[in-house]
């Protein structure tokens, strides 16, 4: 390592010239369809072939960027155009600049002394997404994710329900929320973290577009309260992770006023819809929510991790993380309007505004309009393929990007159809010519692309089909 005296040692220049080459050259391997997206290894396997434990002293750099190698070489190839496989993809080069000048500057979110230019940037890039939601006197806060943002929805709606349960709990209060059966896992997650318990999270079932059925909602909420519980939150899903449904927001809101509800969107996949004026009416009513999550590192493909939760009303947060108040080590009271700690749950949080801003001035809103159109259009090019072919079946119409796919084949019973699209996942993650996902609707298997890899196109989606179709008739019978 460096002296004292010496801004970078010879390793340390070594190494970060080695690294950057590699950056270089990954970045354009990244563009070859020709290439495996995925070297499919298992866990024993690669296990075997990597040297991963550190030893009593340390390596050369030689060494170092051998192991960088074998990082790269082993990692899943997320840019490549093959890659349909979660809600992201791809790599957004102004951003990738704003995680590298985040990690170059190291810095935490918690004060402006800290993070001057940053917090101005967090506060930019809040502003504009509540201005896009239509919140016009919201706050909001970056977090690490959806799962997060459903939590700071639930600890808002706690609070507003009943405001002391910060200093004395919910002894003898048995608080219940809603969500729909296909709604993220997170906000079991999230029930758990705040104490209200797993059962007190109640499933409404959803159509066979896969959205909330608002009387079953109405009639759940009924129940509770005859029960003697306290219904105090509704959760709405702007995009499920398997179909892409939407909840009816307008719905949800009546209900939510009427019965004094929290109303809080999970739009964490699809709030990159409010980007353009052709696809933002799938998200109407969403203005009418109390608070929402949204994922700039899904859709709008901002690199990982990138989210934000935004509240209708200022002044919530500060209310939820209170216990801030403690820290007068570090929240200073002559600071306190600038210091982003007090709305946070974190103390540390990294400068995940940056990569934000940066793309945001890279793209412009015209960008960002012609890359959600983008996606939604291939998306419906991949519809028209599946539903033209004979062998397979287009499972539900999509809302958003996602579109589930099942191979039916010639004449397949139901269990042999199952089977072999189950299998066809596996062989085309096998050979690391695709990956897409894989889930089930109504007990059935399916196979899910998404579209949100800007290096997708027409000729992949082509190239899909084909290999899809191919596998599914050497599983068949003859």
């Amino acid at each position: 390592m460096a002296d004292d005296n010496e801004v970078l040692s010879d390793f340390d220049e070594r190494l970060l010239q080695g690294v950057f080459a590699r950056v270089w050259r990954y970045l354009g391997d990244s563009a070859d369809s020709s290439s495996l997206v995925t070297k499919a290894r298992s866990h024993q396997e690669l296990k075997n072939k990597l040297e991963l434990a550190v030893g009593r002293t340390g390596i050369d750099v030689d060494t170092m960027l051998s192991d960088i190698d074998d990082y790269l070489n082993e990692s899943v190839k997320t840019s490549h155009p093959h890659f349909m496989n979660p809600l992201w993809g791809g790599t957004d080069v102004a951003s990738l600049a704003g995680e590298f000048i985040t990690a170059l500057a190291n810095t935490s979110m918690y004060t402006f002394e800290l993070a001057p230019m940053a917090t101005l940037i967090e506060n930019e890039m809040v502003d504009t997404m509540l201005k896009l939601v239509g919140y016009k006197a919201g706050e909001g806060i970056f977090t690490t994710g959806g799962s997060n943002g459903n939590l700071l929805g639930l600890l808002c709606a706690r609070d507003r329900k009943f405001p002391d349960a910060q200093r004395v709990g919910l002894v003898g209060k048995q608080l219940v929320a809603f969500i729909s059966e296909d709604a993220h896992y997170s906000t079991s997650m999230a029930a758990n973290v705040i104490g209200i318990g797993l059962d007190n999270l109640i499933t409404i079932p959803t159509d066979e577009s896969g959205t909330m059925i608002t009387a079953e909602l109405q009639e759940a909420i009924g129940a509770e309260k005859r029960a003697g519980n306290f219904p105090f939150c509704v959760i709405g899903t702007a995009g499920t992770t398997v179909t892409g449904a939407v909840d009816p927001m307008n719905e949800l809101a009546d209900i939510c006023h009427q019965e004094k509800l929290w109303l809080h969107i999970d739009a964490a996949w699809g709030g990159a819809t409010l980007l353009s004026p052709k696809t933002r009416s799938l998200l109407h009513g969403i203005d009418l929510a109390d608070s929402i999550c949204w994922d700039p590192h899904k859709m709008m493909g901002v690199q990982l991790c990138c989210s934000v939760f935004l509240v209708k009303n200022s002044g919530t947060l500060r209310k939820v993380c209170v216990h801030t108040e403690k820290a007068h080590y570090l929240l200073l009271g002559d600071a306190e309007d600038n210091d982003l700690g007090h709305m946070s749950l974190q103390c540390g949080r990294r400068v995940d505004a940056l990569k934000l801003w940066l793309a945001w001035r890279a793209k412009g809103n015209e960008g960002w309009a012609s890359q959600i159109e983008r996606y939604f259009s291939l998306a419906d090019y991949l519809v028209t393929k599946v539903k033209e072919h004979s062998r397979l079946e287009l499972v539900v119409e999509p809302s958003m990007t996602n579109v589930c796919i099942r191979y039916i084949g010639y004449r397949l019973n139901e269990s042999q159809q199952d089977s072999i699209t189950a299998e066809i996942r596996k062989q085309l993650i096998s050979s690391g010519r695709f990956m897409v996902s894989h889930s089930q609707i109504n007990g059935r298997p399916i196979l899910r692309a998404v579209i949100a890899n800007p290096r997708v196109d027409e000729k992949v989606i082509d190239d899909l089909i084909d290999s899809i179709v191919e596998i599914g008739v050497s599983l068949s019978p003859k």
